[in-house]
């Protein structure tokens, strides 16, 4: 993810703050928020030590499980997060309660092998509309992957 998506901060002035889990998958996706989210609390409070940055402007991104995973966190905490970016998320993790109403940008690749698109996103994106969501979603033509023009479409719509 960092290389990745350090074109996207570059781009937009941003700080890059890339945690990974605790275990081999983020502690939602198999129950409750634990310790990941106390881990990303601790690493968010480094870098608000560290750095300047803009309240408004957060947003939570992830990739695959971590998209999943990005979802649910930045819905839950929609206070915080004003923007919610996944690329090729799986489902939606059921949370307790949902503050605040982040804005969310979804991709996903139609040839998808490992989470197929139609299982995953294409039920997602309608969920998240129903729900009261503002969604934009872009399908790409390609498999489980971020390809750079993603980013860079990432990185305008966070303009």
């Amino acid at each position: 993810m960092v290389t990745r998506l350090s074109s996207l901060a570059d781009d937009t002035g941003g700080v890059l703050l890339a945690p990974d889990s605790r275990a081999t998958t983020w502690d939602a996706i198999g129950g409750g928020f634990g310790p990941d989210v106390e881990f990303i609390d601790r690493a968010l409070g480094w870098v608000f030590e560290r750095c300047a940055v803009n309240a408004a402007r957060l947003v939570l991104s992830g990739f695959s499980d971590g998209a999943t995973y990005a979802l649910a966190l930045g819905l839950a905490n929609g206070d915080l997060f004003s923007r919610i970016l996944a690329f090729s998320p799986g489902f939606l993790i059921p949370i307790d309660r949902q503050l605040g109403r982040p804005v969310v940008w979804i991709s996903h690749g139609v040839r998808d092998r490992i989470l197929p698109i139609d299982q995953c996103s294409r039920r997602i994106v309608p969920l998240l509309k129903q729900a009261g969501y503002s969604v934009r979603f872009e399908e790409f033509d390609g498999g489980h992957q971020i390809p750079p023009e993603l980013i860079k479409s990432a990185a305008d719509w966070m303009r």
